[in-house]
């Protein structure tokens, strides 16, 4: 059995002023050929893919394409998306024939020159191995689902989790597909898009009304002939021209039965939609004082303003300015990145002090610089971890700049390790020594799971804040919820 494999994957912020272009990709985990069976054994959907594969009688020949994860950022420039898809389609070229095309995508990418990426790589893919050969996809669950992304694969499987676990989605979507090219499944899809968006604040599924809908999802699941239910709560700062939430229903073989649950879902979904702008953010002073006053640590305070695994620029100073003005008197572990910073952190050396004036470069709309006079304790030259499930990730220069009690990780780049502890324990910093750290993310708090003790989350203004009604929405459809009033919406006109 021949299958080929492919990873082409990056969350995009349309209100971001960042520019995403090879680097980012070359940061996070840029591979081809043989060197993606050998980085991505226990990584990500693909790592998942081979695990199952393992359980398969049948032996099977990978044939690897390209891996290309860019995480959550700006824009991707033309040039970036031409240069993915003509390697992708000149490496699928050489590899035929094939069984089977299995695709790890995020579902929310955007190009400078096209508004669904996912939907453009399933298309060029489809003109080269035509309709006859069956393409899996794996979806992060903030995807945008599209109607070219439906027409091109014939297995749209999302996450069933925030936080989210990949590996599991593609071992989900690795079982379908082998039952699918064994005969045992035939599936037949359904899908409803949902005029709605809606902020950050209720994402984990774990809790709320986020958990009531997933939880629809897997209790349907377990009906006869349902093969998957993906929900798709679009991440809310995608501005295209197909915007808005989704659902995909797979069936045995029976159209009506997902035409019906893809309406239930959808249904759902609109019922809860107020409930999704439920907030219980905190203001930014409100939040510093809570944290120092909390009976012990370690309280994370959520930037959700600024959450590089949203796409933004991580060097929002709103938290670290009030941080600042109210002196806290506790150990609070804060990430900016700042290029700058670090070259004069690194060039002064350890132990020197040094004034300069941090963040506020990229992100100069909703927060300002601020100047600080700290001392380098540390830095590094630019280290590469193994992130758990991740893979190698890319930390680059990094300086430590202590400010009273507040101990500032100096980046200088955007990295997936900043919401990690070996962001600190890389440069000797102990956890368990702090009250408090700044999360540069809405959701992924779980790296800090040993220590936590209390969360709040920040209403802090930036490139992903909650309000989406501060935002200048120029391609989305209208009418959408809640920036239009919509009086009546149904699954069926």
């Amino acid at each position: 059995m021949r299958i080929a494999v492919a990873e082409v994957a990056q969350e995009t912020d349309s209100f971001t002023p960042l520019i995403a272009d090879l680097s980012d990709f070359e940061a996070l985990g840029l591979y081809f050929g043989a060197e993606i069976i050998e980085r991505m054994q226990g990584v990500g959907p693909i790592g998942g893919l081979f695990q199952v594969a393992g359980e398969q009688s049948e032996s099977i020949e990978w044939l690897p394409l390209i891996r290309a994860w860019g995480g959550a950022g700006g824009t991707i420039t033309a040039e970036t998306l031409d240069f993915f898809t003509k390697r992708l389609i000149s490496a699928l070229k050489e590899s035929l024939p094939v069984d089977a095309i299995y695709l790890s995508l995020h579902g929310a990418a955007a190009a400078a020159n096209e508004d669904d990426v996912e939907g453009h790589v399933l298309s060029a893919i489809r003109e080269i191995v035509g309709y006859d050969i069956p393409i899996a996809v794996c979806f992060d669950h903030h995807a945008n689902v599209t109607q070219r992304m439906v027409d091109g694969a014939d297995l749209l499987i999302g996450h069933e989790t925030q936080p989210h676990d990949p590996i599991a989605t593609g071992r989900k979507t690795a079982r379908v597909m082998f039952d699918m090219l064994s005969g045992k499944v035939q599936p037949t899809v359904a899908w409803r898009k949902i005029p709605m968006i809606t902020p950050q604040d209720h994402f984990l599924t774990s809790q709320g009304p986020m958990k009531e809908w997933f939880d629809l999802a897997r209790e349907m699941e377990r009906r006869p002939g349902v093969v998957d239910v993906s929900p798709y709560p679009m991440q809310p700062w995608l501005d295209v021209a197909e915007g808005g939430w989704a659902v995909v229903v797979h069936t045995n073989n029976d159209q009506a039965l997902a035409e019906s649950l893809a309406d239930e879902m959808a249904e759902k979904a609109w019922n809860l939609r107020e409930q999704f702008w439920v907030s219980a953010r905190v203001d930014v002073q409100e939040a510093v004082r809570q944290a120092v006053a909390a009976d012990k640590g370690l309280i994370i305070l959520s930037d959700t303003g600024d959450s590089v695994y949203g796409g933004a620029p991580g060097d929002s100073t709103i938290i670290l300015r009030e941080l600042l003005r109210q002196n806290v008197p506790c150990i609070a572990l804060v990430p900016i990145v700042d290029e700058v910073a670090v070259e004069a952190a690194i060039t002064a050396d350890l132990g020197a002090h040094i004034t300069v004036d941090l963040g506020g470069k990229a992100d100069n709309i909703f927060s300002q610089p601020v100047r600080v006079t700290g001392r380098v304790s540390a830095f590094s030259l630019g280290v590469t971890v193994e992130l758990p499930e991740r893979g190698a990730c890319e930390i680059g220069r990094a300086a430590l700049l202590e400010v009273g009690q507040i101990r500032i990780m100096l980046l200088s780049q955007r990295t997936f390790a900043i919401n990690h502890p070996v962001l600190y324990t890389h440069l000797g910093l102990d956890i368990a020594d702090a009250k408090m750290v700044v999360v540069k993310t809405a959701s992924n708090f779980q790296f800090f799971s040993r220590w936590r003790s209390g969360l709040i989350r920040v209403d802090a203004a930036g490139m992903t804040q909650s309000d989406l009604t501060a935002f200048t929405w120029k391609r989305i459809p209208r009418p959408m919820y809640p920036l239009d009033k919509i009086e009546d919406w149904q699954t069926k006109e």
